[in-house]
């Protein structure tokens, strides 16, 4: 409700003006950044950026198929792992194509049907990582905090629910921001884009918005899905660790915290560099750290996470060694 208003707020402030203004005509397409101008690197990053990629839905795709076919595996850490892992190959897929397919023409043109279909999944997959991430915070949270209660608590039905309700969020998310980005218009026929996607952070500055009004939406929207999930984060493992340093044996408390350690380390990755791209564009205007914060947190985190989460976790390369083994 609170989101309705504030857009509605703003549309018609907007409109109001926009009354008086004559021979307005929708911009036409976008002009995205290119990563380099140099023609030597061209091959190199094409090459590298390819490489990423390929590595990154072959890596989540092990770990959904060894999630899938091993019994021990069917859990809801693994299920919500599963999930992590089916929505950072739909994450990356959204911009490293387009990236490569760029590079390799040494274009960065994008239709605005193209750059609003980008953006809106894009928006949807960054959002439903976060709040996954999420979820698996408070799954571990029950897993040690109340182990007694973790399966009646963690059942088949809540762990659909909470998925479901991760996609719906996500959904509005991306829905909001089409809203306000519906409204960019231009008297030229194209528009430049300060990165090599269509991000919303960036789209947000060329909106027909207002300055406050656009300001105060992005940090609205930045407070619901980013210090939420991260408060919901931290209230956990606050919780998790006083529940860890009561353990009396060394060993427990190893343990306890390990089966934390690798997504501790991926929402340091993912959240950490996504919330600051998308609120350190509205202060800083460094296209350079831009660039290289948004090449981490699209194409390297989720290239990450694969053997994050198979090198730290036993289950994951049991799981994997048996799936070779059958396979063999």
């Amino acid at each position: 409700v609170t989101h309705f208003f504030i857009l509605t707020f703003c549309f018609f402030k907007r409109c109001s003006s926009d009354i008086q203004v004559q021979n307005l005509t929708p911009v036409s397409e976008f002009h995205l950044m290119r990563l380099t101008e140099d023609p030597d690197l061209q091959p190199v990053l094409f090459g590298l950026f390819l490489s990423m990629y390929l590595v990154t839905v072959l890596g989540n795709l092990l770990i959904i198929l060894a999630v899938s076919s091993d019994s021990h595996l069917h859990t809801p850490m693994y299920f919500f792992l599963s999930i992590l892992s089916s929505v950072d190959i739909c994450f990356i897929s959204t911009t490293a194509p387009k990236m490569i397919v760029d590079i390799q023409t040494q274009s960065g043109v994008i239709s605005y049907v193209g750059c609003l279909t980008q953006m809106s999944l894009f928006a949807i997959f960054v959002c439903m990582d976060d709040i996954i991430l999420t979820v698996m915070a408070y799954d571990r949270f029950v897993a040690i905090c109340h182990p007694l209660h973790y399966q009646v608590i963690m059942n088949p039905r809540l762990c659909g629910f909470l998925t479901l309700v991760s996609f719906l969020l996500s959904l509005l998310d991306s829905q909001l921001h089409n809203l306000m980005i519906l409204q960019i218009t231009s008297f030229k026929d194209a528009m430049d884009i300060s990165s090599f996607f269509c991000d919303p952070s960036q789209l947000l500055n060329l909106s027909c918005f207002d300055t406050y009004s656009n300001k105060i939406v992005r940090y609205f929207l930045g407070a619901f899905y980013g210090l939420l999930p991260i408060s919901g984060i931290l209230f956990s493992y606050y919780k998790i660790i006083s529940s860890i340093l009561r353990i009396p044996s060394s060993g427990g408390k190893y343990k306890a915290f390990s089966t934390c350690g690798s997504h501790l380390l991926v929402v340091c990755l993912f959240l950490g560099t996504g919330f600051g791209v998308y609120l350190g564009t509205t202060v800083s205007h460094s296209l350079r750290k831009g660039t290289v914060v948004s090449v981490m947190y699209t194409v390297v985190t989720p290239m990450l996470n694969p053997f994050n989460y198979s090198l730290r976790n036993r289950d994951i390369k049991g799981a994997l060694k048996r799936l070779h083994s059958r396979a063999v």
